[in-house]
């Protein structure tokens, strides 16, 4: 999931989290997570099915020097995408790609664009201390839809048992590989108190927003991480961590972009 640190955030000793001591299994959706982690950016979203790029056209993918993705996004700007910082914070802006409108990672629909900044929170230190929020600039703009900054004022999105959609190319189950095609899932927003009593010192209030079933068995992945929580048009979250993939009692874990949508506009 997000996620869980799903890409890997080497500095995180997670499974997308080191929450514990003894971090036995978290994801940070980002790349590649340290082996004690398991992370979300190698899977698809668990539980979700093929989503439309015509219905989320702002919705992009981070790809590597080699034309591998490691991460999600969202265009949020002609000129601009909204991800992670643990997906980018280690990267150089010229070994990155932005592809947009590209469902599947086997075609040649859409852009591959190229990115000229990375700005990563001055404050991101781990997925799991808050702060986990980039923004990238493209060498071009695109005329391409963009999708709405949550704010301050948006508090009913974060409403516990809001329905959000999570979307990305990560792993469709724990471990798995990611997918070729975009994957959309439903997940229902967790209030922050119960968060809290899951995840404890790891979870920030206002800076970090949960999703999930009780019963799990619907969350982002490995792979996912970056990749936007939208509520309607809105994007109140990023994949950023969690434990393990879709497991029962254990929500992904998303900046919260309404506590950060003053930074991010500062960019534009």
């Amino acid at each position: 999931m997000r996620r869980r640190l799903w890409p890997n955030l080497p500095a995180v000793l997670f499974v997308t989290l080191a929450f514990w001591v003894v971090l036995p299994t978290t994801t940070v959706a980002t790349e590649e997570p340290p082996s004690e982690l398991n992370t979300a950016s190698a899977t698809p979203i668990v539980g979700g099915k093929p989503a439309d790029i015509d219905q989320y056209p702002w919705v992009v993918y981070l790809s590597d020097s080699r034309g591998k993705q490691f991460c999600g996004g969202a265009l949020v700007a002609s000129d601009k995408v909204l991800t992670a910082a643990h997906c980018v914070i280690d990267r150089r802006a010229p070994r990155v790609d932005v592809v947009a409108g590209r469902a599947d990672k086997n075609s040649q629909r859409g852009r591959v664009l190229g990115v000229t900044d990375i700005w990563s929170h001055p404050d991101y230190r781990s997925p799991y201390q808050g702060a986990d929020v980039a923004v990238l600039t493209l060498r071009e703009p695109v005329s391409r839809s963009v999708v709405k900054l949550a704010t301050p004022s948006d508090d009913g999105l974060y409403g516990d048992s809001t329905e959000a959609t999570v979307l990305g190319w990560g792993a469709r189950s724990e471990e798995g590989q990611h997918s070729d095609v975009l994957h959309r899932a439903t997940v229902p927003v967790v209030g922050d108190a119960e968060c809290a009593k899951v995840y404890d010192r790891q979870f920030v209030p206002n800076a970090m927003v949960c999703a999930g079933y009780p019963d799990g068995g619907v969350d982002a992945c490995q792979g996912d991480s970056g990749g936007p929580l939208v509520v309607g048009n809105k994007i109140i979250g990023i994949v950023s961590w969690g434990v393990g993939c879709a497991r029962p009692g254990k929500p992904g874990v998303y900046t919260e972009v309404a506590a950060y949508t003053d930074r991010i506009r500062a960019r534009f």
